[in-house]
């Protein structure tokens, strides 16, 4: 992509806005020393819109932008529904997870656990989640990242990974999640500008002009990427050595709506620290509620920011016309741009960054900006997470009991530098996937099914033995890679769906030989923690209509 200086200034400019703003936010006030509650929970005081952005901005990143893309482009709009999904999950983690958190007035997932059962299942899914944090999230994000800067502007991939990590330490390590989630509300701006700038000027390609025309255009052109329900063998996918696979693998079916991807979004949205840890630092219940409320809202976009440009970018590829409109607007070889050149393949996962050729003057700088927000969102609000959960979980429990507040920030710092440190050494270990965002889905997937069993029992049966936990914890790994080699036809989602239900029997009948009949540390569940304002129940209502007709149109 050949930047103007426009475009330069728009970009520069974006980053000084965001450097500047996290350091200003995170400035101490005066006589007071930044403790571990500024640090790592925003002092408690984040309203519903800056939960709702944050929210927004730490989930999209470059696995959407770029990943969700590259699925889009691959078997189409059916990839939507780990978003829309997403906004159904949200008015039950809104409604039944929330409160249960806040009333227990914890920093962490982990400290949950140890509230609930006890320190060794905190210990162990501390463990679990740092090495998920920093192995998969992290490193996913820095490569895709990384692979839109190589794509678009030419940057080396390593020297892209190690700017795009040094950037989000520059505004995010000294000021914590405060500095995190209000640079998040200026991020989703961009993020949600840029998206759909990108997203317009792709319609504008396949509708030769007319980007509305295009938009109609996209299900008649390429009808097979409309179904967002697949059947076994209806849609047949790249798989990044030549061949080609069954998208039903990733996308199973009616699974995706009444099994395992609940188990996907639950434990995503409702039990993970990097997420979670927004509505922790809200000002009070109402204002985290209201906050996953407007989260859901933007969750219904996102397809139309992410995975449309994919679909676009499928089509201009099968047309000779339109490939020949984006060498006349851009000087560029379309297709070109899409493939890899070790390999030979068109790959997926570079449409986004080659549909970011096709903005003009100004718009570039914008869109680029968009990504660059998303990936810098996502990196510094997973390394905020993963320093919180090592220093209140581990260190503070093991290794220094009696550490003072400036001693957990400090620690809390030198711990987000290490993991960037080992993400950025592991990320270009990921250049042989062709849709990264699948890796995602499937590795974080080994964990989510013993991770949701403990929390949602935790949460409703009051039977539950910290045993039975254990246990849960110890077997989601070993089951899920046992069903993965043994069953290496069976879809992931699946899979997990199999795994959760197996390890939900096991708690049953370990709590079951307990000789206790409720828990000593099991959660009080009064008639009205789970009551929700009106203004809430009629978002959820709209929310739940609209994912109706969606899915009644896209079926």
């Amino acid at each position: 992509m050949n930047f103007s200086t426009i475009d330069v200034l728009v970009f520069i400019g974006y980053c000084l806005v965001i450097i500047g703003l996290g350091l200003w936010v995170s400035k101490d006030k005066k006589g007071h020393t930044k403790d571990s509650k500024d640090y790592f929970l925003a002092s408690k005081s984040l309203p519903w819109w800056a939960i709702g952005a944050s929210l927004i901005a730490s989930n999209i990143s470059a696995e959407q932008f770029i990943g969700m893309s590259g699925s889009g482009f691959a078997m189409g709009l059916a990839i939507s529904t780990y978003e829309w999904m997403a906004a159904a999950t949200l008015i039950i983690v809104g409604k039944f997870f929330l409160p249960i958190f806040l009333k227990k007035e914890i920093y962490t997932m982990p400290q949950f656990l140890q509230q609930r059962y006890n320190d060794t299942v905190r210990t162990m899914m501390a463990v679990f989640w740092l090495l998920v944090y920093v192995f998969v999230n992290l490193t996913s994000v820095l490569y895709l990242g990384a692979l839109s800067l190589e794509t678009v502007m030419g940057i080396p991939l390593q020297y892209a990974i190690i700017g795009l990590a040094v950037f989000a330490i520059v505004y995010s390590i000294y000021g914590g999640l405060t500095a995190v989630a209000w640079t998040d509300v200026v991020q989703v701006v961009f993020l949600v500008a840029g998206g759909l700038a990108t997203t317009y000027l792709a319609l504008d390609i396949v509708g030769e002009g007319d980007a509305f025309a295009g938009l109609g255009l996209l299900r008649k052109e390429a009808a097979d990427h409309f179904s967002m329900i697949l059947s076994q063998g209806e849609m047949m996918i790249p798989d990044g050595k030549g061949g080609v696979r069954d998208a039903y693998l990733d996308l199973p079916g009616l699974s995706v709506l009444v099994g395992g991807m609940w188990i996907v979004n639950l434990n995503y949205w409702g039990c993970n620290q990097y997420i979670t840890q927004r509505a922790l630092a809200a000002k009070n219940l109402d204002e985290a509620q209201r906050g996953v409320l407007f989260a859901g809202f933007l969750k219904l976009l996102i397809p139309l920011i992410v995975v449309i440009p994919g679909i676009a970018a499928y089509i201009i590829v099968q047309n000779p016309d339109m490939l020949q409109l984006t060498m006349d607007r851009i000087g560029v070889d379309f297709q070109a741009a899409l493939t890899d050149e070790a390999t030979g393949l068109i790959k997926s996962d570079k449409a986004y960054p080659a549909l970011l050729n096709l903005l003009p003057t100004g718009l570039k700088g914008v869109a680029f900006a968009a990504l660059a927000a998303a990936i810098v969102s996502s990196l510094a609000s997973m390394a905020n997470s993963t320093s919180t959960i090592f220093t209140m979980d581990l260190y503070k429990n093991y290794f220094n009991k009696n550490a003072s507040e400036a001693n957990l920030v400090r620690t809390g710092r030198i711990v987000s530098l290490v993991a960037f440190f080992i993400a950025a050494l592991v990320a270009p270990q990921l250049g042989v996937l062709d849709q990264a965002f699948q890796f995602i889905q499937e590795y974080t997937g080994f964990v989510s099914p013993g991770v949701l069993a403990i929390f949602v029992f935790g949460f409703f049966w009051k039977r539950t033995t910290a045993a039975a936990a254990f246990a849960a914890a110890i077997l989601t790994i070993p089951l899920s890679v046992l069903f993965k080699f043994a069953t290496p036809d069976l879809p992931f989602i699946d899979r997990m769906g199999i795994v959760f239900l197996i390890i939900a029997v096991i708690m049953i009948i370990i709590s079951l030989m307990s000789k206790e009949k409720e828990h000593p540390n099991a959660i009080e569940l009064s008639s009205g923690l789970f009551k929700t304002s009106p203004k809430f129940n009629i978002g959820a209502l709209l929310i739940c209509g609209i994912l109706a007709a969606l899915y009644a149109i896209f079926w």
